[in-house]
């Protein structure tokens, strides 16, 4: 947990789909807002009227190489979103977990949300190492005014007993000692080259696939060529590739025609997934049937 602006303490890092669940569950209604035309990035306008119509108590936002799509929102976007949050009364939730995996440096990175939230009224942020450093790695961590930050401990100790020791120590450790730039800096190198290697192939083995490259994070976003992302996800998996479908980012079925690709592989391997790629948007596209025996390993 964090108590001042800057100082760090590891927390346990739950899923956020687990939270979004348990958000449904409890019985909040979650109300989605659209990115720009193309998914071109934010759209702020939208934010406002949401905001607006809904009267949200919270929104949850990703403003640093968005998951899925990659899009990275600027230092005026995130000014009037903080800005539009405080008119309508709205907490924001940001998640900084994709902030550090900045792949292409020839630009200033923006200012977090949190900057333009100097009373600390309407931002609170949470980050994770499990991105930036390891999946495994399950220790984050929130950033917010003291009030919030003692209620949120106070909520904490009837939930669970704690956080494990071994993971804090070793994030202590990391961010204490210089590691932790280290171990991020490695991170980078791999998911830049993996985003290079995924980024060939498409153009290679499916060139009417339409995408932007991300500038950072885990994930490039696809449109497919007009195809259901779904059933290619569907193929695909029988073909030995794994890629979750657009459906699953949205609600009510929306962005049937996108796959979420992962940075998780590159070289030969990232080529050959392509391929399978390939062949599952064929057999899509004709309606053949696939063969299962056609593949015994996976490329996820």
């Amino acid at each position: 947990l964090c108590t001042s602006p800057g100082e760090r303490v590891a927390v346990d890092s739950p899923s956020y789909a687990n939270i979004l669940q348990l958000m449904r569950d409890a019985g909040a209604r979650l109300v989605p807002v659209a990115l720009a035309d193309k998914l071109a990035g934010w759209d702020l306008p939208a934010w406002r009227q949401v905001m607006r119509d809904a009267a949200p108590r919270m929104a949850y936002v990703v403003a640093d190489f968005h998951n899925p799509t990659g899009s990275l929102a600027t230092d005026d976007q995130r000014r009037r979103l903080v800005d539009a949050a405080r008119s309508a009364g709205t907490l924001l939730v940001v998640d900084e977990t994709m902030t550090e995996l900045q792949l292409d440096h020839d630009t200033e990175p923006p200012r977090p949300v949190c900057a333009f939230d100097p009373a600390g009224s309407a931002v609170i942020t949470v980050g994770s190492a499990s991105k930036a450093f390891w999946a495994g790695m399950r220790i984050g961590w929130v950033r917010a005014a003291p009030d919030i930050i003692r209620s949120l401990v106070a909520a904490r100790a009837y939930s669970d007993l704690g956080s494990p020791v071994l993971e804090q120590l070793a994030i202590a450790s990391l961010l204490e000692t210089g590691g932790w730039e280290a171990a991020v800096g490695i991170r980078r190198e791999q998911a830049r080259e993996n985003r290079d290697a995924i980024v060939e192939a498409l153009h290679r083995h499916l060139p009417d696939w339409e995408f932007s490259v991300p500038r950072g994070g885990l994930t490039l976003w696809a449109r497919t060529g007009g195809l259901s992302g779904s059933r290619i996800a569907e193929a695909g998996e029988r073909l030995g590739v794994r890629v979750p479908s657009g459906p699953r980012f949205g609600v009510d079925g929306a962005f049937e025609g996108f796959v979420r690709l992962p940075f998780t592989v590159n070289g030969a391997v990232a080529d050959e997934a392509a391929v399978r790629l390939a062949g599952a948007a064929r057999l899509v596209a004709t309606g053949a049937p696939v063969d299962t025996e056609m593949r015994h390993t996976f490329v996820a």
